[in-house]
């Protein structure tokens, strides 16, 4: 009766009939009341996303994997305290976590959020070494910016590490003696799972079959002790594996077990990938995206109203730039003044690649991209050669030799394959992930030019999906790139309607771009796809903001802190939000709350910079901006106000060595090549600031902060035709209310001669 029940569980978890699996592993434990088949009930909730339910379940149970599955619903309903307990009980201080490689990511996590980054830093680097193939963790020190270069994490050592895992105990499985009646207990109707009634308990263990690993998705679990290893490390009854199409293919014998995140005690773990899956929620909070925003309006008086049209509290541009405006055909300067057009490498080739035609220059179209999967002109060496540029990974192992000599075979996710294809699969995966990584990790170091050179080594196929484009988007949006970040996302929407990866950053880049329609339209879109997004939310508060309703926006971008607390870019959307409103005490709240989840969230640090700035307390402001400049040291906007909180605090010389920076970073804003023109001109360094001045109106001609401050500096020159020259083409600009009365009463005060104060 119990393998009868535990099999119909199994099947309706397959079958993702959540409410069957629970009412029936209910009449299971009602029947056979044991802690294995607890942890089957508990995996059936958290499945149906019910994490209290798995909570109250497990709560008090002393197994490992049953600890590790009472940490992931403990994680799920943000009580971190008990999941770090579950996973390193005090009564054990030098235990072994539970479920290896997966034990240690997710106790990463708790150490993230519980703001202890070194802790957290060494369990994820304890994870890839256990499972080199574990990219979530990889991906979690990127973004706490300690991950080492792909290239050694995804190097030879990784490469040994899994050549130990699939071969050698492939090797040792092959050698498993089975008997008949060891046959009768095991089931591989799907990828190979086995159950175990009571009866067969002692005879199971005592046949090692402990290691062979269960599942998530439909594991026959056994009760008592055969569950358990003897010496009483973790649990190998692992809830998470995978399914694989081939299983059901599969003869009666279920084959040895992957062995990845495989520890000494026999610990097993494979991630889920279902809603309820640990691995499911913290993908949608380890990416806090970053968003830019300039608070121009009111920093100090007409400087601090400099080029208002571009958007207060956004845009890391100034309006006068073209923006929104700028040819398809220009070549966009990037952050460290080179070239940003993407380069494919071997160019001569493009007439021929069908699907990268998001890599183009821009001023080629996009528009007759072909995106149909799998079609591309060049050939198959070709395509390879891009991952060339990679350094291959030798397998210095005798026992690999030997098993290739005789011809053995190793069974992989139910598949039988030789070991010589073992070794250059995963010699093929390694140099796969340590191009992303790279990429990935040079995003988060926001070298966003380098990432994207180093994404363009990307075969077509894995350039081509949704992931990658997103990332690509995200690292122009960096470089201020919003034209070609919007067809990168563009392209990314085209890949998978579906995926939400990176949308909140979309809709930013069209915020920008002041694209209304085709905002409104993708947040209709992404509230269709998922309600439950935060991502969704995030673009309808942007569409709202982009209306200057910002009350609305408000509401929005807190529901999409009610629907995932730890997704930083909400609460910094909402800071954003509240600056707008002048409430610059819940804009800080907002502000500290985005820093919490995300200390690397260099938006939330620029904005609590800003609010100072604007309350002139500028000590509290230049920490702010130096954070967030050490965070992010190529962004122009955030040297060109560091600079300024340097001024405030009479650093001119630094304040002017921090602004020739930000020019040279990006010489299509103009807010430096201002700030440093109001800074020469304190210092009344009078020629030196007319010179930038002139220089500043061949990239913004239409903005009348130019024609203003080059007035009050001819007016401090005693020129007074030529300053009411440049006042009256400062009011001929339509400049703000606000600015045109400040104008104004610089024109009444001409010719008193003592008028220092500075009133533009």
């Amino acid at each position: 009766m119990e393998a009868i029940l535990t099999d119909c569980v199994q099947n309706s978890l397959r079958h993702f009939m959540f409410k069957n699996a629970i009412f029936l592993c209910e009449r299971l434990c009602a029947e056979f009341p044991c802690e294995v088949n607890l942890q089957l009930l508990a995996a059936c909730y958290l499945q149906n996303n019910q994490a209290y339910a798995a909570y109250h379940i497990l709560k008090g149970t002393q197994m490992a994997q049953s600890r590790y599955l009472f940490a992931i619903s403990c994680f799920q309903m943000d009580l971190l305290n008990e999941a770090e307990t579950a996973l390193c009980p005090a009564n054990e201080p030098g235990g072994e976590v539970p479920n290896g490689a997966a034990g240690h990511y997710l106790l990463g996590l708790i150490y993230r959020y519980t703001d202890r980054k070194k802790s957290a830093i060494h369990h994820f680097r304890v994870a890839l070494s256990i499972d080199p193939l574990l990219w979530a963790a990889y991906e979690e020190l990127c973004v706490l910016g300690a991950a080492e270069e792909a290239t050694v994490v995804f190097g030879e050592a990784a490469a040994l590490c899994i050549q130990k895992q699939y071969l050698h105990h492939g090797v040792a499985s092959q050698n498993l003696h089975m008997s008949k009646e060891d046959y009768n207990l095991v089931s591989s109707r799907n990828f190979g799972l086995e159950e175990v009634g009571p009866r067969q308990l002692k005879h199971t263990q005592g046949n090692n079959l402990r290691d062979i690993p269960g599942s998530y998705h439909g594991a026959a679990v056994t009760c008592g002790a055969a569950s358990q290893p003897q010496n009483g490390g973790p649990s190998n009854m692992s809830f998470y594996s995978t399914p694989s199409p081939m299983a059901s293919q599969l003869s009666g014998v279920a084959p040895p077990p992957l062995c990845r995140n495989v520890q000494p005690n026999g610990s097993n773990l494979n991630t889920v990938n279902t809603d309820g899956s640990p691995r499911s929620v913290v993908n949608s909070t380890i990416q806090a995206p970053r968003r830019k925003f300039v608070d121009e309006g009111k920093l100090r008086k007409i400087s601090g109203r400099l080029f208002s049209d571009s958007g207060p509290r956004r845009s890391t541009r100034l309006a006068g730039d073209a923006g929104a405006n700028i040819n398809a055909n220009t070549t966009t300067v990037a952050g460290n003044g080179t070239n940003s057009s993407s380069k494919y490498p071997g160019s001569s080739k493009l007439s021929s690649v069908a699907l990268r035609t998001v890599t183009v220059r821009k001023g080629q179209s996009w528009a007759n991209e072909n995106i149909e999967d799998g079609i591309r002109n060049e050939t198959f060496d070709d395509s390879r050669a891009n991952m060339g540029s990679t350094p291959s990974i030798s397998f210095p192992s005798g026992d690999a030799r030997s098993l290739d000599q005789d011809g053995a075979t190793v069974p992989v996710g139910g598949i039988v394959i030789s070991s010589s294809k073992v070794i250059s699969g995963a010699a093929e995966v390694l140099g796969l992930l340590r191009t992303l990584g790279e990429g990935y990790r040079l995003s988060c170091l926001y070298r966003c030019q380098v990432a994207l050179d180093t994404y363009l080594r990307l075969p077509h196929g894995h350039y081509n999906t949704s992931w990658v484009l997103s990332q690509v988007g995200k690292a122009y949006f960096e470089l201020v790139d919003y034209l070609e970040a919007d067809r990168a996302f563009n392209l990314a929407r085209r890949m998978s309607p579906y995926s939400l990866e990176g949308m909140d950053i979309y809709s930013t880049v069209l915020y920008h771009l002041k694209e209304d329609m085709k905002l409104s339209y993708l947040a209709q879109e992404l509230i269709s796809t998922d309600r439950l997004a935060p991502q969704s939310w995030c673009a309808m508060g942007n569409c709202y903001s982009l209306q200057k309703d910002h009350e609305i926006a408000l509401k929005n971008f807190h529901r999409a802190v009610q629907l995932n607390s730890r997704f930083a870019y909400a609460h910094t959307l909402c800071g954003h939000e509240y600056v707008a409103l002048e409430d610059f005490e819940n804009g800080i709240k907002s502000y500290q709350s985005a820093l919490r989840i995300d200390s690397r969230h260099y938006n939330a640090w620029y904005g609590l910079g800003m609010i100072f700035l604007r309350q002139e307390k500028f000590e509290f402001s230049e920490h702010h901006f130096g954070m967030a400049f050490q965070i992010n040291p190529r962004s122009s906007v955030i040297m060109s106000y560091l600079g300024t909180a340097l001024h405030a605090l009479k650093k001119s010389e630094d304040a002017i060595k921090i602004m020739d920076r930000a020019i040279l970073a990006d010489r299509k804003n103009p807010l430096p090549m201002y700030q440093k023109a109001n800074i020469l001109m304190s210092l009344e360094m009078f020629d030196d600031a007319l010179e930038v001045l002139e220089e500043l109106k061949e990239y913004a001609p239409r903005e009348s902060s130019v024609y203003a401050l080059m007035g009050k500096i001819y007016k401090r020159r005693n020129m007074h035709e030529k300053a009411m020259l440049h006042f009256g083409i400062a009011l001929d600009l339509k400049p703000s209310a606000t600015d045109v009365a400040t104008i104004k009463a610089a024109i009444e005060k001409l010719h008193v001669p003592d008028e220092l104060e500075d009133n533009l």
